[in-house]
């Protein structure tokens, strides 16, 4: 199966099933001497693994990531470096009633289609378990970030028709802060209640809601992307609808800049010590593919996860009509577990240009 690499200097490939006897990634291209941190590794994965409260899947994993190779003394080699996370709390008789059916808006048609073979337990391959291995790599990533003083940071901005407003101009440590407080990870603590509530409510009546996640990044240096294809907004695009589940993406003004006038929505420069700014930010700190040095702003559309607890009409591998009700266990929203895959996702893009970046001109 093609597919599975992403980056091309700071690179990842992700391999393991749903129910396989684990998941894991080989991240190739992390510049040697950078400290790891496997507290902070496993802090992230902490964030998305399943079962850490009320209105997320009761599944059960510690997600306890192992390092095999590519560190030493704490520090990267430079050679690749392959963690695993172990599977513990598979349920896989959860699954046996769709053997042969094809559960609505999953990709179990699609994947029989195309290979002729699909493993039903959870959705295989296609599950969103394998996200787990992007985060344990995108902790990397943040960590080189941070060695250049970059910051990434996403919470959710919205679920079904609640949303938050806009974040304030605070400090990441003070946002990070404000979202952990609360188990949607919304920064606006008062919104985040209705939104905990009304995921809730959703839960109890066997069904799923939607949501969106809105990133920023602090302190991104001037002149990450590539001309015309690798622009940096269209990898970020990339990056985000390759997670489960994504049915959109906008950065900057986003589709709410088509209904602006040129003279509304261009960004006017200032000077700024050496250092220009833009009056506004509609660019969402990318211009011509390429960062600008203001904040890199963008949100992802989560849509709702495809299994709810109803009978509905499907399918079966023979094209005959049939009759599915979910069981197992599964979110009834995505996006608080999926607020850290975002920022992993878009760690894992910035850290990619930003090496990419180094051979772009001479000193």
């Amino acid at each position: 199966m093609a597919g599975n690499t992403f980056g091309q200097l700071f690179r990842i490939t992700t391999f393991g099933e749903s129910h396989g006897v684990a998941i894991g990634v080989i991240l190739d291209g992390c510049p040697a001497q950078l400290p790891i941190d496997l507290d902070f590794i496993q802090s992230e994965l902490d964030k998305r693994k399943p079962g850490q409260s009320k209105i997320t899947t009761q599944r059960k994993e510690s997600d306890t990531v192992q390092i095999l190779s590519g560190t030493f003394e704490g520090k990267s080699t430079g050679t690749p470096i392959a963690m695993l996370i172990p599977n513990e709390d598979q349920r896989s008789k959860d699954y046996s009633h769709n053997t042969d059916v094809y559960r609505p808006s999953h990709a179990d048609y699609t994947y029989d289609a195309k290979y002729g073979i699909r493993d039903h337990r959870g959705g295989g391959r296609s599950s969103a378990r394998e996200t787990a291995a992007r985060v344990a790599a995108g902790a990397i990533a943040k960590l080189l970030l941070k060695h250049h003083g970059i910051e990434v940071f996403a919470h959710v901005s919205s679920v079904g028709k609640i949303e938050a407003p806009n974040l304030e101009s605070k400090n990441i440590a003070d946002l990070l802060a404000i979202r952990e407080e609360n188990i949607v990870r919304c920064a606006d603590p008062a919104i985040a209640n209705q939104m905990i509530e009304f995921i809730d409510g959703v839960r109890k009546d066997g069904d799923t809601v939607g949501g969106k996640i809105n990133c920023i990044v602090k302190n991104c240096p001037v002149g990450l992307g590539e001309p015309v294809f690798d622009k940096l907004h269209a990898d970020l695009g990339k990056a985000m609808l390759s997670i489960n589940a994504v049915h959109g993406f906008e950065y900057g003004s986003g589709f709410s800049g088509s209904e602006m006038r040129g003279s509304e929505h261009n960004d006017i420069f200032l000077a700024n010590e050496g250092q220009p700014k833009t009056l506004t930010n509609f660019s969402g700190g990318i211009q011509g593919g390429i960062s600008n040095g203001m904040e890199i702003n963008f949100t992802v559309a989560f849509k709702p996860v495809a299994t709810i607890m109803h009978n509905q009409q499907t399918i079966n591998a023979a094209g005959e009509a049939a009759e599915i009700k979910g069981k197992g266990r599964h979110d009834p929203c995505v996006v608080p577990r999926a607020v850290v895959i975002v920022e992993a996702m878009a760690a894992l893009v910035l850290a990619d240009h930003l090496l990419r970046n180094r051979s772009s001109k001479l000193a």
